[in-house]
C-alpha cells in the first residue's frame, strides 16, 4: 500500500510545480504579445497565468477557509493579484500569482511529512494465535477474540501474539521491538513475554495476561499517533499570525478606499487606486519568501552531508536543542555483539581450543554464537570433524568429539562457581565491564571464555566531546541493564544516562528532560524508539534503522555518522541567523512601501518593483545556505 501511494502524491506535487511553471512562461509569452500591440490577446493570456498559477494556492485557500471560517495569506495574495489586474497591472499581479505558487509548491514538497509510520507499526503487530482447547489441540484465531487466561502456542520463529506468561517450554526470546537490546533473553516458565516480540528456538505455551488492545506493543502504536497528533507550539503562532495579519492588511485597504476622500480630500479614483497598490504592496511575498528559499538552501545542504530533515521547522527547531538523548543499541554502538575478549586456560593450545569452540557454536544462529564464529573465522581457526552436537534450550550447547563431552553457554550451565573463579575471576571484571560472558567447559574443568560486548561506533566519542563543545547535553536511554549501561556511558563520555528503559519510561523521560531544558532531541534506531522519536521535540533516525523510526523521525543521518549531528546544529543556527535578517529586512521594506503609499511617492509600478525587488533579495540571501559552510 505505501509503495504505490508515495510516487502518487509526489505526482501530484509536480503537478503543482509544472502548473507554476506553466504560469511563469504564460506571464512572458503574455508580455511580448503585449509589447507587439495585441492588447486583447495579451490580456487573455495573462487570465490563463492568474488561473493555472493560483488555481492550486485559491483552492487551498478557499477550502481552509471555508473550514476554518477564518481568512489566510492565500486569499490576500489572490485579492492583491486580482486588484492589481483590476487597475490594469496585469504584469504585476501575474507575477505575484507566479511567485507565490512556485513558493506553495515548494512548501508542498519540503514540508510534506510520511504520515506511514502507524501503518508500519500495525504490519509487525500480530492479528492471529494458536489457541489451545481443553483436548489439547489447537485453532487459529484472531488476537483480538483472545481473552485473558487463554492459553497460547507460539512455536519457534514466531511472534508472540499476546503479552503473557509462559507456563511450558524454554527459549531465546528476541525483544528488540520492545526494549531496543541487541541480544536475546532467555525466558522459561513463570517468565512474562511481550507482543510483537520473536520467539527464536523452543516451543512456548503462553497465558494471556492482557487484551491486544491493552498489550506493550499497542501502547507503543498509540504513543506515536498521540505524539504526531499535537501541534507545535511554532506551527500555532504560525497559524495565528497569518489570520491576524490577512483581516489586518484587508481591514487598513478597506478604510484606504473611503477614508483618504473625506479627511484629505483625495478625489475617487486615487483613492482607489491608493487602496490597490496598498494591497499589492502589503502582500508578504519578501515575508514569505524569507523563510523558504533558506530552508531549501539548508535542506539540500544537509542532504549533501548525509542529513536528512523532513521539514524546515525540524530544522529551525535543531539550534534549540539544548539536551539530546540517545539510544544506545545501533546509534552509540554498532547494534551487534563481537568478541572483545578471548581467555584459554594455561597449557592449551589458543588456535585448536578456539577450532573447537567456534565447531561448536556453528550449530547455532543466535547472535552471541555468531560473534565467536566470526572471530574465529578472522583469528584463522578451523572447522573440527566428527563432532556430534546437541542444543541445550535456554542453557547452551553440548558436543561429543573424541570420547569427552563439552559444554558451552552462561555460567549457570557450565558451573557458576567454576566460572566464577576461571581466570582470576575474569567472570566479575568483564561483568563490570558491560561485557556477555560465554564458556567452554570439558570434562576436567573449564577451557576457556569468550567475552562480547556491543562495540561503541569509532565516531561516537568525537561526537559527543562536539556537541559538549556546542552546549548540548547527552543523555543515554537504553533498556540494558545497568551495568552494561554504566560502562557504555564511562566509555563513550555520556553526560548521564537511564538504563533499563521500556518505550514508556523513555517517553516520561524525554518529558522530564524538555520541563528541564526546553527543546530536547531524541536519536534511535528501533522500533522501540518510535514512541520517544514522536515525542521528543525533534526525532532523528539513524539511516539504517528500523523502516518504522526512520517513517516517525524528523531528521535521519543517512550515513549511520554520529559526527553529522554538530554540523545539523551548525546549519540550523546558521538558517535561523539568515531566516532573521530576511524577516527584518521583508518587514521593512513593507512599511517602507506602504508608508510611501500613503506619502503618494510612489506608483504601482515602482510598488511591486520594490516589493518584487525585496523578494528576490531575501531568496538571494537565502541561497547563501547552498555553501557548506562546515
Amino acid at each position: 500500500m505505501a509503495v504505490r501511494e508515495k510516487p502518487e502524491r509526489f505526482a501530484w506535487l509536480n503537478g503543482e510545480m509544472i502548473a507554476a511553471l506553466g504560469a511563469g512562461a504564460l506571464i512572458i509569452t503574455a508580455y511580448l504579445i503585449g509589447a507587439a500591440g495585441f492588447g486583447t490577446a495579451s490580456a487573455i493570456v495573462y487570465l490563463l497565468a492568474f488561473v493555472i498559477g493560483g488555481y492550486a494556492k485559491a483552492k487551498e485557500g478557499i477550502t481552509e477557509t471555508i473550514r476554518s471560517k477564518s481568512l489566510n495569506v492565500e486569499i490576500l495574495m489572490i485579492l492583491a493579484a486580482i486588484g492589481s489586474a483590476a487597475i490594469g497591472y496585469w504584469t504585476e499581479g501575474a507575477i505575484l500569482i507566479f511567485i507565490f505558487a512556485v513558493s506553495g509548491a515548494l512548501e508542498s514538497y519540503s514540508m510534506e511529512k510520511s504520515r506511514k509510520e502507524i501503518s508500519a507499526l500495525l504490519d509487525l503487530k500480530p492479528e492471529e494465535a494458536w489457541r489451545l482447547k481443553e483436548d489439547g489441540s489447537t485453532e487459529r484465531v484472531g488476537t483480538a477474540n483472545i481473552r485473558i487466561g487463554d492459553l497460547v502456542l507460539v512455536r519457534p520463529g514466531e511472534r508472540i501474539p499476546v503479552d503473557g506468561n509462559i507456563q511450558g517450554g524454554m527459549s531465546s526470546i528476541d525483544e528488540s521491538a520492545i526494549s531496543g537490546e541487541s541480544l536475546p533473553l532467555e525466558k522459561g516458565r513463570d517468565d512474562d513475554v511481550f507482543a510483537g516480540t520473536i520467539n527464536l528456538s523452543g516451543a512456548l505455551t503462553v497465558r494471556v495476561n492482557k487484551l491486544s488492545s491493552d498489550t506493550l506493543f499497542q501502547k507503543i502504536i498509540d504513543l506515536v499517533e498521540k505524539a504526531q497528533s499535537e501541534k507545535s507550539p511554532s506551527q500555532q503562532f504560525i497559524e495565528r499570525f497569518e489570520s491576524t495579519y490577512v483581516y489586518a492588511v484587508l481591514g487598513v485597504v478597506a478604510i484606504m478606499m473611503v477614508l483618504p476622500h473625506y479627511l484629505f480630500g483625495w478625489d475617487w479614483t486615487n483613492t482607489i487606486y491608493r487602496a490597490m497598490v496598498l494591497l499589492v504592496v502589503a502582500s508578504p511575498c519578501a515575508l514569505v519568501a524569507s523563510i523558504m528559499p533558506a530552508t531549501l538552501s539548508a535542506i539540500s545542504n544537509g542532504a549533501r552531508h548525509g542529513v536528512l530533515f523532513k521539514g524546515g521547522s525540524h530544522l529551525e527547531s535543531l539550534s534549540s536543542v539544548k539536551a539530546i538523548a540517545f539510544d544506545k543499541t545501533g546509534t552509540l554502538t554498532e547494534g551487534r555483539p563481537a568478541v572483545t575478549d578471548l581467555i584459554v586456560r594455561e597449557g592449551l593450545d589458543r588456535r585448536q581450543t578456539l577450532s573447537l569452540l567456534r565447531t561448536i557454536e556453528s550449530l547455532s544462529s543466535h547472535p552471541l554464537a555468531v560473534a565467536i564464529q566470526a572471530f574465529a573465522e578472522k583469528e584463522g581457526a578451523g572447522l573440527l570433524k566428527g563432532i556430534e552436537i546437541r542444543d541445550i534450550p535456554g542453557s547452551g550447547l553440548e558436543a561429543n568429539w573424541e570420547g569427552k563431552t563439552y559444554q558451552v553457554g552462561k555460567p549457570g550451565f557450565v558451573g557458576k562457581e567454576e566460572a566464577a573463579e576461571f581466570a582470576d575471576g575474569a567472570l566479575e571484571r568483564l561483568g563490570n565491564e558491560g561485557k556477555t560472558v560465554v564458556f567452554m567447559r570439558g570434562d576436567d574443568g573449564i577451557l576457556a571464555l569468550a567475552a562480547l560486548k556491543d562495540t561503541l561506533r569509532p565516531e561516537a566519542v568525537e561526537a559527543l566531546g562536539s556537541l559538549r563543545e556546542l552546549g548540548i547535553r547527552t543523555v543515554m536511554l537504553t533498556g540494558d541493564n545497568e551495568q552494561t549501561a554504566r560502562a557504555i556511558a564511562k566509555e563513550a563520555g555520556i553526560d548521564e544516562y537511564t538504563a533499563e528503559c521500556l518505550p514508556e519510561t523513555k517517553v516520561a523521560r524525554l518529558k522530564e528532560l524538555e520541563r528541564v531544558y526546553g527543546q530536547v532531541a531524541m536519536i534511535g534506531d528501533g522500533i522501540n524508539d518510535a514512541p520517544a522519536l514522536a515525542t521528543a521535540s525533534i526525532g532523528i533516525a539513524m539511516g539504517d534503522g528500523t523502516g518504522v523510526a526512520l517513517e516517525t523521525a524528523d531528521v535521519v543521518l543517512m550515513k549511520n555518522d554520529l559526527r553529522r549531528l554538530p554540523y545539523a546544529s551548525r546549519l540550523s543556527g546558521r538558517m535561523n541567523r539568515i531566516v532573521k535578517q530576511n524577516i527584518v529586512f521583508s518587514i521593512s521594506v513593507i512599511l517602507l512601501l506602504v508608508l510611501s503609499n500613503f506619502m503618494q511617492v510612489i506608483d504601482l509600478p515602482l510598488g511591486v518593483l520594490g516589493h518584487e525587488g525585496s523578494t528576490i533579495l531575501v531568496i538571494l540571501n537565502g541561497l547563501r545556505l547552498l555553501k557548506s559552510g562546515d
